[in-house]
């Protein structure tokens, strides 16, 4: 059932591109923030209920399928969207994209991301599926289980190899690019994903634990916001 439903968003957020591309043509602005909003809706939507499914046995082989199969799926029909503001700052560093085009883009991604959360607690209380069940007495799930300061230090490296990465492989295949990306971000779930999560993306972080941003504002906010925005500026200035 979680598969499906994960499906289904997928297919949706497809239609919704698709139709904003044909109608949104005349109003690039509009356009380009409906764009980038379906795309972080994806991204948020199915991470959220990927975040049910980690547990499955067996562990963690399952969890990391998972990842890897819908990290491909995201990169082959999300095509031109960034969906993680630290990946928005590079055009605006290069010039390639105006301060207020990317404000607009960074803007959909947190619209995105609450939207996201808002419309899996309400799949969530319908109770479609086994791992649904209890899901909305968890609060904070503190994906921290290490110190601050190492936490910091994990989102900041492991949004420097990310990013790097990607800047790396722009000349591959698209095709073949997906995969690659796919496989760098399992490696670095399986590698950090019981410290912190191994997020690296400030959007995705809020839509996966807004209840620890309100408990916790200023340590979640230096973990999975400034650090990989930070890791972003580090790969600015080295390279």
């Amino acid at each position: 059932t979680s598969l499906l439903l994960m499906a289904g968003i997928v297919v949706a957020v497809g239609l919704c591109r698709r139709l904003t591309r044909r109608r949104l043509r005349s109003h690039p602005r509009l356009c380009a923030f409906l764009l980038e909003m379906f795309s972080t809706f994806q991204i948020c939507a199915c991470t959220n209920e990927l975040c049910l499914l980690c547990n499955t046995e067996p562990k963690p082989h399952t969890g990391l399928t998972l990842t890897y199969g819908f990290t491909v799926l995201h990169g082959l029909t999300l095509p031109g969207s960034t969906c993680n503001p630290c990946g928005t700052l590079q055009p605006m560093w290069g010039g390639g994209t105006s301060v207020k085009m990317g404000g607009l883009k960074i803007s959909a991604q947190f619209v995105a991301a609450v939207l996201a959360r808002v419309f899996m607690h309400f799949l969530w209380r319908l109770e479609m599926a086994e791992p649904h069940f209890g899901a909305l007495s968890q609060g904070c799930g503190n994906p921290m289980q290490t110190t601050e300061l190492q936490a910091f230090c994990i989102e900041l490296l492991f949004s420097v190899v990310f990013q790097l990465t990607v800047l790396r492989v722009e000349s591959i295949n698209p095709k073949y690019r997906v995969h690659v990306i796919a496989l760098l971000i399992t490696m670095l779930v399986y590698a950090g994903g019981n410290l912190t999560g191994a997020i690296f993306n400030p959007a995705l972080a809020f839509s996966l634990h807004p209840n620890c941003f309100y408990d916790k504002f200023w340590s979640y906010s230096l973990v999975y916001w400034i650090a990989p925005s930070l890791g972003k500026f580090l790969l600015f200035y080295v390279f």
